[in-house]
């Protein structure tokens, strides 16, 4: 089997970054600080939901991944940050969605989601090994019977049955994405920071629209 990085150069063919021109200082601009999703996809009616889209495979989505961590301690009550793993059409991401909705089934995605990261960017673990991947989460403390049984469940199959469709849904183009309220997602040229200021203006926009306080 490939590894997730050995496929990483073939999709980005097909499936580039969202990485677009700059936000401006001024007001927001459509097609240049971000693209209305139309219509709408539904989200919660008490906080400003912010999607991360990404794949643990993903270079840019590595880099990305403690900047916004960072960013997401320091959210107010009212806005919630979910992140998507994605699934592309060839099905080669399949095994990175499956291993974050099995680690959030069980409770451990925030414990192990930067982990996950590193020992495939980092440490070259081949986590999409399913030996090399139940022996690592073994390491890591986890049981290892209930994450094989987690990780084959209808639920997790569900969640990323779920994914192909919000993906669709929402225009997908590339990872790092991140969307606000279902109904922007936000643009940058690739500057992390400016990205999240983006994300910031954005989600003032929503509670402007929204009424969200």
């Amino acid at each position: 089997m490939k590894s997730w990085r050995g496929v990483l150069a073939a999709v980005l063919v097909t499936f580039g970054f969202c990485l677009a021109p700059a936000a401006g200082a001024a007001e927001l601009k459509e097609g240049q600080d971000f693209r209305a999703i139309s219509p709408p996809l539904v989200a919660a009616k008490d906080k400003v939901e912010v999607t991360e889209f990404f794949w643990y495979g993903c270079p840019h989505c590595f880099d990305f991944e403690p900047v916004l961590a960072a960013w997401a301690r320091k959210l107010p009550a009212n806005v919630s940050l979910r992140r998507v793993p994605v699934v592309t059409a060839n099905n080669k991401w399949i095994p990175a969605a499956q291993l974050y909705y099995t680690l959030e089934a069980m409770g451990l995605a925030d414990k192990l989601h930067g982990d996950v990261f590193v020992a495939i960017h980092v440490d070259r673990e081949r986590l999409d090994d399913e030996k090399v991947l139940f022996e690592w989460v073994a390491k890591k403390g986890v049981d290892a019977k209930k994450f094989g049984e987690t990780w084959a469940s209808s639920g997790v199959q569900a969640r990323i049955q779920e994914t192909r469709d919000l993906a669709r849904a929402a225009g997908l183009t590339g990872v790092p994405a991140v969307m606000v309220h279902g109904r922007y997602m936000a643009l940058t040229q690739g500057n992390y920071e400016d990205l999240l200021a983006t994300i910031d203006r954005l989600v003032e926009r929503v509670r402007t629209e929204t009424g969200i306080r």
